[in-house]
């Protein structure tokens, strides 16, 4: 029993034709039965933001790479990783992450004397076990989950703000008060989280409903045994495809996993 994951960016066309740099970036880790992802998507506006999403990503999974010895030596002893983040937890957790990303863009803007709002990005970040997932949001994108008692469920609404094209940002002042948390104790089967480059595809924007003939194939190549090489060119040949680009022209980011309790 293990998780299956891959995870990978691709230049929207609109920046492509503009010669603009890719500004999503996405990535994972697994410490033994745990696994940690987060996924960004930079700011349209902000001059550096290919760099900021980069930093907050690799922050944020730095921070949490302890989080295996951290839910072992939480728990009594008569308890396992098992046993969920209670909500609080999950707040508390997730609340030092954001801050610890701040303080690392404030220090690349001040080393590189440019504005932190230069490096703004959205970040979506979760944890999960093969029992339960715990999972945060600031700004846009979507993350969406499957466990053996659910379909496929979207766990935050994105945060679209009160005009068209805005949101929050984690250099926003109001970051870690509009990051959204929640904590799901159920055995986890699939995980996506993506940028908001492919919202209009994967999501039923109406209701908000994953769109599952979106998420199954992406889910059913997880089960195929193939290698780390293999699943790399598998997303990004679907990323990059010619039926994909001609729905959304945004930067689009996936980082998917499955834990194979096979």
């Amino acid at each position: 029993m293990n998780w299956k994951a891959v995870a990978g960016s691709a230049i929207g066309t609109s920046h492509e034709n503009q010669g603009i740099v890719c500004q999503d970036y996405g990535k994972y880790c697994t410490f033994k039965d745990v696994i940690v992802g987060a996924v960004a998507d930079g700011a349209g506006s902000a001059k550096y933001s290919d760099v900021g999403s980069e930093l907050a990503v690799e922050t944020a999974l730095k921070y949490l790479s302890k989080i295996s010895e951290y839910l072992r030596k939480r728990q009594h002893w008569w308890q396992k990783v098992s046993q969920a983040l209670s909500q609080p937890e999950a707040e508390r957790l997730f609340t030092k992450t954001v801050n610890k990303v701040i303080a690392e863009l404030g220090k690349k803007a001040e080393k590189e004397n440019y504005s932190v709002n230069d490096l703004a990005c959205t970040l979506l970040v979760f944890v999960a076990t093969p029992d339960w997932v715990a999972a945060m949001q600031i700004g846009d994108g979507f993350i969406v989950r499957r466990s053996q008692e659910s379909e496929y469920q979207l766990l935050f609404q994105p945060d679209k703000g009160e005009f068209a094209n805005e949101t929050t940002f984690i250099t926003s002042a109001n970051a870690v008060k509009e990051m959204q948390v929640k904590v799901i104790s159920e055995k986890q089967e699939f995980i996506c989280a993506s940028t908001d480059g492919l919202e209009k595809v994967a999501i039923r924007l109406s209701d908000w409903k994953p769109f599952s003939p979106f998420f199954k194939p992406l889910e059913e190549y997880l089960h195929e045994p193939v290698n780390e090489e293999e699943k790399d060119k598998y997303l990004m040949e679907f990323l990059n495809s010619e039926r994909l680009n001609s729905r959304t022209d945004d930067d689009k980011t996936l980082l998917l996993c499955f834990f194979d309790r096979e």
